[in-house]
Formats: structure tokens, sequence, C-alpha cells
């Protein structure tokens, strides 16, 4: 098989009951989030609209990507022909995401509608499912001055309109603006562009240096309905899931211990470097931003918390080339050079390089422990590879005398 190209088996429900099964079929895009052709090849073999509620199970593949994948899909009318069934168990499970069930995501399809119609925006059209898995759902939809888009959102994930909010309070056109909101969901006015993977276009450094702006200005702000992931509490979120790495082998462990030991020494040295606690988005990398060239928009605070900002400071750096790295960790310093006289945001970042990815391997650890099982394929030993990434990053700190 292609290494670009998945295989999908869809077991297909009708308000409950179970009609069956379609495919294998190959799809042309390996991630197996990204469900929208999925969605086209079913209507078109089904003959009826349908979804996609959920991952049943993944053979094969490759980070999350090709192979042969079994999804649990709605079907949102009764077909002109029986479907044949290979008995594929659809089990039930506690932890299940209210959008990966077809009364859960609809009735977010319906809320959305009825936002719009009060907005006097109706739907013009259908919505197109374009991803879900076990951090979010995603669809847009259409409507006379322009398309809309649902975001479905789990429990452990941030309340978006707070931290969108906030941001908008002091830089309006570098967020989305927020159609409504509800828990669990959240309705985005349609930003133009595209993402900034891989964009030499300077236009997306625009995020770099007005999110520093932003974070600057909202740094002692009261946000109580942030997390707080402040360094300050690294230790105890660490150590709390240290003993749960089973993955770890005896050297690593012991390395960990001992990383987790200096960590007050390390958190205090990063604090000290004069950067306030502010808004974090979490996941402030490129493909976060999207730009059309002239504006450049920050999207999806899932993640986002209250925390130090070396941690988005260092977010891009893995999805850049060493040169374009080099751009941003030097507009990232210049700017909060600026903003706060007198601080070092360099040593703050080469202290954070262990510290973020602890906490990443902490928050890794808190979306295995909120998703249901067949979904935890998707982050599955991924706390253990941060504790890795931040052993890795202390032992070159070390070795360099940072």
């Amino acid at each position: 098989m292609d290494s670009a190209e998945r295989t999908v088996t869809a077991v297909v429900t009708l308000g409950g009951e179970r009609l069956g099964q379609v495919g294998p079929f190959p799809v042309t895009t390996p991630r197996w989030q990204d469900v929208a052709p999925v969605v086209r090849e079913l209507e078109r073999l089904l003959g009826v609209p349908a979804l996609v509620l959920r991952l049943v199970r993944a053979e094969g593949g490759d980070g999350c990507s090709g192979g042969h994948v079994v999804y649990h899909a709605e079907a949102l009318g009764r077909p002109a022909r029986p479907l044949a069934d290979g008995g594929i168990p659809l089990d039930e499970d506690p932890l299940r995401a209210a959008w990966a069930t077809a009364d859960g995501l609809l009735g977010a399809l319906a809320w959305a509608e009825e936002v719009l119609a009060a907005a006097g925006r109706p739907a013009t059209g259908p919505a197109e499912q374009l991803r879900t898995w076990n951090l979010s759902g995603l669809l847009r939809i259409p409507t006379a001055h322009g398309p809309v888009w649902l975001k479905t959102t789990p429990p452990f994930g941030a309340d978006e309109s707070g931290p969108i909010g906030l941001v908008a309070s002091v830089d309006a056109d570098l967020v989305p603006a927020v159609l409504g909101s509800a828990e669990g969901r959240l309705l985005l006015e349609h930003v133009p562009g595209v993402d900034c993977w891989g964009l030499p276009d300077d236009a997306m450094l625009g995020a770099v240096a007005r999110t520093v702006a932003v974070q600057a200005r909202l740094a002692g702000r009261a946000m109580p309905a942030l997390r707080d992931a402040s360094p300050r509490r690294l230790p105890a979120r660490f150590g709390e899931l240290l003993p749960r790495l089973d993955d770890l082998a005896a050297e690593e462990r012991a390395a960990a211990e001992r990383l987790l030991a200096r960590l007050p020494v390390l958190t205090g040295a990063l604090e000290a470097c004069g950067l306030p606690d502010t808004l974090v988005h979490g996941d402030f990398h490129p493909g976060n931003w999207r730009s059309d060239g002239r504006r450049t928009v920050v999207v999806d605070f899932s993640d986002a918390y209250l925390g130090h900002p070396a941690f988005d400071g260092l977010r891009p750096r893995p999805f850049l080339s060493a040169e374009r790295w080099e751009d941003v960790r030097a507009l990232w310093e210049r700017s909060w050079s600026a903003a706060v006289p007198g601080c070092d945001p360099g040593r703050a970042l080469e202290l954070a390089r262990p510290l973020v990815h602890l906490s990443y391997a902490v928050r890794y650890q808190e979306f295995l422990d909120g998703i249901e099982r067949s979904e935890r394929v998707y982050h599955e030993g991924d706390p253990a590879a941060e504790v890795r990434r931040a052993l890795a990053a202390a032992e070159a700190a070390t070795a360099s005398g940072r």
C-alpha cells in the first residue's frame, strides 16, 4: 500500500440500529482523524448522508496514519440496499466523547443551526464533517455570508471561548470571532488563508510578535477559568505521573527521578528570568497559525492554561527548519525584551527546554486518562516519549554547561 493511503471499513448504524458494514475501500489521505474523504465515499456507497462517529480500531500504518482503519459511522437515512455484516463489535465505553455518539454529534449540529438562525444567518446547506478524533471534532457549515466552523471539545480541554476572549480583549484580529459557545461546543467565524505549515512567507511571524504582546498585557490579570500549569506546579504534577510510566527502562526512570529532584531549582531559575506567568496557548506551532498573507490568526486554544510563556516560545521549534527556527527564536526574544525590560528571554528558553517536555508528558497522560480505549492509540507512549525528550534536553544543557 502507498504510505499516503489508508483503507477503511465502516460499521454503519441508524438511530441505534446496526445496519452492517461498508468496505474496505481506499482513501488517499493518510491521517485517521481526517474523515472528510471517508464521509464522501460512505455517502456514495450508501446513497444517503452519513457522519463518522469514532475510531473502532486500526491495523498497521505509522504514526496514526495509513494502514487499515475501522470507524463507526451513522447513516442519516436508510440505504436502499441492505448491508452485509462482518460482526465487528461496537463496544460501549464510559469515556466516549459526546461527539463520538450519534445523539451527541447531531445535538451539536442542531445547536449550531439554532445559534445561526437566531443570529439571522441560517445554514444554507448541510454541514461538512472534516475531522473527528478523541480531542475534537470539526465541521464546516455554509451560510449566505460565508462558512462557519463548529468545533466539539472534551471535558479535559479548555473552554476555548474564555482564552479567545482574553486575547480578543487585547488584539481582536489575532483570534477568530466566536459566534456561540456552550459546554463542549464552539461556533467560530471562518478565517481566510491556510495553516502555516512550512510557509516561507514572513507574514506567519506576526503570530509570534503579536502573541508576545498579548501575553505581556494579560500578565497579572485574573484568569480563574484557566487551569494553573505554572512552573511552580510542575514538580508535583510530574511527581504524580512518574510512578505510572511503566514503559520507561530502569536507567530512564532513575534519570527521570534525578531530574524530578532538580525541578524546584530549575523552575526557580526559570521564574528568575523575569518573564511573567500569563495566558499560554499550549500548542503554539505553525499548524495553529492561519495566514492569508496579510493577517495571521492563532487558532485552537483547547490546551490553553496559566503558565510560563517560554513554553509557547519553544513549541514551534520541532516544526520548523533550523533557519526558520532561528528567525522565530530571535523574534520571540526581541519581543519579550521590549515588553518586559530587564528580563532574560534567551535564558528562559534554554531553561525551559526539559521542563516543557515534562509538561507535555503530564498533558498527554491527561488525554489518555480522559479518552475511550479505542482512541488511546493516538497518544499511547507519548508521556514516556516526552520524558525521554526532557532527559535528552537536560543532558544537553549539562554537557554545554548551561
